[in-house]
């Protein structure tokens, strides 16, 4: 009854809101074009949202969530999820893009993350006669539902997308009511890799920084943005608690490099053996499941809310918004 009782409370959100989109905001017809409003602040006109490019993982997730798979061209190697995707012909890593690897799969708009690159490659397909929408990328909650609607409203999929939101926002909610019973949180380092013995560590305005914060915990780093190398020093001033990575198969940092290294040797995490790895776009990607990760990065970070966070049923990952 209670799994009814969410999943009523989701779709009624969705009805109130789709009803607003529709009325506010009515699709343009095809002959007319879809204006989109994109992270260049610049107004794109779509007249054939039929064969899209995706460039970036959090993308290609959003359109499989709205049912859009079929129009997908082509994805990047960032689009590890669904498992379908790596059916989508490849036009490689977000940030080494090919001008001719995008234009040759003939797309009829190209939906990119904003950080895609390198910049001659995007100045080109900028300058190409396909239109080119970048998506924004903001760490937070607000900032999921802004790539949903955003990549809905491109393909002339509002409704869909203002479904998707919906369930979003309420497994956002979930996760603030979860986060809340956090008494003590626990200082965490994101530690991207170890080069010659020195950790390449999270620090403000990153996926990282946000998600240890959704989590209910505190980012160790305070002192800088961005990814940057830490010297020894900074890590045992830091005291982490815990260091968290993510799973890149067999580049992936392993708790033994960190359990021998010897700054991390001198602060909590090797007292209490703290390490966690997720997989990568599931932890960092912000997009329909980032709540759901969330849910789980603070499961392992705080076992005792295990009780609490079974009661965080995640309504995003399994919605139907195609009806």
């Amino acid at each position: 009854m209670k799994r009814q009782s969410e999943l009523f409370s989701v779709r009624s959100i969705a009805a109130f809101v789709i009803a607003i989109v529709t009325a506010a905001s009515p699709v343009p017809s095809r002959a007319e074009g879809i204006v989109a409003h994109d992270a260049r602040g610049q107004d794109i006109t779509i007249t054939d949202p039929s064969r899209i490019v995706a460039i970036g993982g959090a993308v290609t997730e959003i359109l499989y969530a709205l049912g859009l798979e079929n129009r997908i061209a082509g994805v990047d190697s960032t689009s590890v999820y669904p498992a379908a995707a790596f059916k989508k012909p490849n036009v490689g890593y977000m940030r080494q893009l090919s001008s001719e690897g995008v234009l040759g799969l003939n797309p009829s708009v190209i939906l990119a993350m904003q950080g895609s690159g390198p910049k001659e490659t995007m100045d080109v397909l900028q300058a190409a006669k396909v239109p080119l929408v970048l998506v924004p990328e903001t760490y937070s909650g607000q900032g999921i539902l802004d790539k949903i609607s955003l990549v809905g409203h491109v393909l002339g999929a509002d409704v869909r997308a203002a479904c998707l939101s919906a369930a979003v926002a309420k497994d956002l909610d979930q996760l603030k009511a979860l986060r809340a019973k956090v008494t003590k949180p626990r200082r965490v380092m994101f530690v991207m890799s170890l080069v010659n013995g020195r950790a390449m560590a999270a620090g403000g305005h990153t996926a990282a920084d946000e998600i240890i914060k959704l989590s209910g915990g505190v980012n160790a780093v305070t002192d800088y943005e961005g990814y940057k190398p830490i010297n020894d020093e900074a890590i045992v001033a830091a005291k982490p608690d815990v260091v968290l990575s993510i799973d890149r198969g067999k580049d992936s940092l392993s708790a033994d490099a960190i359990y021998q290294h010897p700054a991390f040797a001198l602060t909590p995490v090797v007292a209490n053996k703290s390490f966690i790895s997720m997989e990568g776009l599931y932890l960092l990607g912000f997009g329909p499941r980032t709540a759901a990760a969330a849910r789980d990065l603070s499961i392992r970070l705080y076992p005792a809310l295990a009780p609490e966070a079974d009661k965080f049923i995640p309504v995003a990952p399994t919605i139907d918004c195609l009806k």
